[in-house]
């Protein structure tokens, strides 16, 4: 189980800037996630949100200040840090000659001391983490024998193993179908439940919405953050998309739907 935190706020940022090359990339982010709580960050292509998730999980550059877990994020040690924020990055790779097994085992490492062998409780977390994503039966099979969406499972059944406290994820729907998206839903929930702070960068609007708060970037900074029940949110939602799409509900839960044109 992931260690609680005192502290309203998993992660926070004040003035946090990134350039990649030559170009500015995030502007002066300031924004504050709170503990326990799934906050999806959503907006155009080229806003910035994978850019914001890759320095608040540390493997990105970046000027400001940062908090995890209340306290400063420079205070942290490597492993430490690594035992609570696990991050799903895009298109990761996991090592495609290595054991299904053995790749979700990786989320372990942060646990383990030097050259120790797993214990039972990391095998415990490995196999909690391949049953929670389906992926048990395939732990003998190579990584790289699997199917885009199958991968994608065992990713995040590495992320999951860690047992951290905050999990950052950076589209982790791509390449689910649809009832495998609503299993990561499923999953998302219960990590809440357990007290986890869940953070992810997500395309599809109404799984989005699901979240408990929301994120909206454009052109490298926050134009809105709020509840996903908000009014106000759904409103800046809209905007950020051109007016583009709408806001509805269906059967008690917020969906997004494309304009058609001329309406």
């Amino acid at each position: 189980m992931s260690q609680s935190t005192t502290s309203p706020h998993a992660l926070s940022a004040r003035h946090l800037c990134v350039s990649l090359g030559h170009t500015q990339v995030l502007h002066d982010i300031s924004l504050s996630l709170p503990a326990g709580c799934w906050t999806s960050v959503v907006g155009p292509n080229g806003a910035g949100k994978s850019t914001l998730l890759k320095a608040l999980a540390g493997v990105l550059p970046s000027q400001g200040d940062m908090t995890l877990l209340g306290q400063p994020a420079a205070s942290w040690s490597r492993r430490a840090r690594a035992q609570q924020l696990a991050w799903l990055g895009q298109n990761q790779h996991g090592g495609d000659d290595l054991s299904v097994y053995d790749v979700v085992l990786l989320g372990r490492l942060p646990h383990q001391a030097w050259l120790s062998a797993p214990s039972e409780q990391d095998a415990a977390a490995v196999r909690d983490a391949l049953q929670a994503t389906q992926a048990w039966e395939w732990r003998t099979r190579a990584l790289g024998q699997l199917s885009g969406g199958e991968r994608q499972r065992v990713l995040l059944a590495r992320a999951l193993a860690v047992n951290a406290s905050v999990l950052l994820m950076d589209e982790p729907l791509a390449n689910l179908d649809p009832p495998h998206q609503a299993d990561w839903l499923d999953v998302v929930h219960r990590l809440v439940a357990r007290g986890v702070t869940v953070v992810s960068v997500l395309h599809e609007l109404t799984m989005a919405l699901h979240a408990d708060h929301m994120v909206i970037m454009n052109k490298g900074r926050i134009t809105h953050q709020g509840s996903c029940a908000s009014p106000d949110t759904h409103a800046a939602l809209t905007q950020v998309f051109d007016e583009r799409i709408a806001i509805h509900v269906l059967n008690g839960q917020w969906v997004a739907m494309p304009k058609r044109a001329g309406m």
